[in-house]
């Protein structure tokens, strides 16, 4: 028996279509003792996987020459938001190769919307 047909689950609607590459900020809901807060963490998915409730994504950033990753469930009530910043053009689902890459190295190139014009040719 699958979790998903015993518990009715519905999709957060704050969470958007993104994938491995692209470039998400999350706000994720944390508590310290008896207060609650929104925390935001930026950075890399490079991975995506599970089914219905079970589904998960990891997230990277290099800060301070450290990498730091952080899995986050999508069905979670305590995920606030996650907000797409730029979307990256990659061939595999699982980009577990830029552990071992930083500096420019690491980079991973855009992927441009047809008809959109960019910020800096608009002024």
């Amino acid at each position: 028996m699958e979790a998903h047909s015993a518990i009715s689950v519905t999709a957060n609607p704050q969470v958007p279509e993104f994938g491995p590459g692209d470039t998400v900020r999350v706000n994720f809901r944390i508590r310290e003792g008896e207060r609650e807060r929104v925390q935001a963490f930026q950075g890399v998915v490079i991975k995506k996987q599970g089914r219905a409730p079970g589904t998960t994504f990891t997230v990277r950033r290099v800060t301070y020459n450290i990498g730091i990753e952080r899995t986050f469930p999508i069905y979670s009530p305590l995920l606030e938001s996650v907000e797409v910043v730029r979307r990256g053009i990659v061939r595999r689902a699982k980009l577990y190769y830029l552990r071992g890459l930083s500096g420019r190295a690491a980079r991973i190139k855009e992927r441009r919307q047809p008809g959109r014009r960019s910020q800096a040719s608009s002024q």
